[in-house]
């Protein structure tokens, strides 16, 4: 792992951390139903907005640091035909976009770190994913 690579990806981790805090008082999960699983515009902002952007249109504050730059999630419609590709979304979200031809991708597999946080438990997983998903369907650009 090279010295760009291990710095995003603690960069990566210092961002989520400090999302997960920022939201003020830390969530009792033992107040939440074991199947709860946030909207996909919470999942967004805490996992996604950090490269992104809170707008979704690549501007996030560790997009600078990256390979290549993020996209603009907003026009993946207008992309893709002009229908939103939710098995591409839902398959990069799962696995990561895939290895880029100079190594691998600045993008990260959220599916594993999906299935820890939902102690293995597929259909949150899934939920998560497919929440993910409808917002970005919601926002986009035609």
């Amino acid at each position: 792992m090279t010295y760009r690579h291990a710095l995003l990806c603690c960069s990566i981790l210092l961002v989520v951390i400090c999302a997960a805090e920022a939201g003020g008082r830390p969530i009792n999960d033992e107040n939440l139903p074991s199947s709860y699983v946030p909207t996909g515009e919470v999942i967004f902002k805490q996992y996604c907005a950090t490269c992104h952007g809170s707008d979704a249109m690549g501007s996030g504050p560790l997009g600078a640091l990256l390979k290549t730059p993020p996209p603009d999630l907003t026009t993946l419609a207008k992309r893709h035909g002009g229908k939103f590709p939710y098995d591409y979304v839902t398959s990069v979200l799962k696995f990561g976009p895939g290895a880029s031809a100079h190594g691998s991708s600045d993008m990260p597999a959220w599916g594993p770190l999906f299935r820890f946080l939902n102690k293995q438990d597929e259909r949150a997983v899934e939920k998560r994913i497919k929440n993910v998903c409808d917002f970005l369907a919601s926002i986009q650009r035609y």
